[in-house]
């Protein structure tokens, strides 16, 4: 019997669990015994554990990670151009002060004052940058396109000017 496997009084258990689809941390917890050791007692016995079912969870949770890094782009985008909205809307600062502790307030009507606005603008490049760090943004300008049509063109003008000299030379020369 190979080292580190399992006594064989305790294969038909292991068997048996492996039959009704447990797989291989299961059957070690069940059986109070390394995951290892249940690998190399498995591999012996000829069984193989079926990692369908683990790779369709895995994929489940990574569309479900993707759906939900779109979303919090979404969010991101839209704080920034919430954000960037709020530059030019009239905009009311307040202080408390004083000696009294006296509460101020003033509205600008054309938009927030200079600290405020760099501070909207700034909030909406992190956002923006947040969004596009999540899902970045389409990079095909289409170039790819441009280039296989110029080159199509190319090659019809050649084709074009080849067919020219062919009839200049049957022709003579003229």
């Amino acid at each position: 019997m190979p080292r580190g496997v399992i006594k064989e009084e305790l294969h038909e258990q292991l068997i048996a669990l492996h039959t009704e689809g447990y797989g291989r941390n299961a059957i070690a917890r069940e059986m109070g015994i390394a995951a290892a050791c249940v690998s190399r007692t498995a591999e012996h016995l000829g069984l193989s554990f079926d990692r369908t079912r683990i790779q369709a969870a895995t994929t489940a949770r990574l569309a479900d990670l993707a759906e939900r890094r779109s979303i919090l782009a979404v969010k991101f985008q839209d704080i920034a151009e919430d954000s960037l909205a709020k530059v030019d809307e009239p905009c009311t600062v307040y202080a408390f002060g004083g000696k009294d502790n006296v509460y101020e307030e003033h509205t600008f009507d054309e938009g927030a004052p200079p600290a405020e606005r760099r501070a909207l603008v700034s909030a909406a490049g992190v956002a923006a940058d947040k969004s596009l760090k999540l899902a970045p943004a389409e990079t095909s300008s289409g170039v790819n396109a441009a280039k296989s049509m110029l080159g199509s063109i190319g090659e019809a003008l050649a084709g074009f000017v080849r067919a020219e000299d062919e009839l200049q030379a049957e022709s003579g020369g003229e």
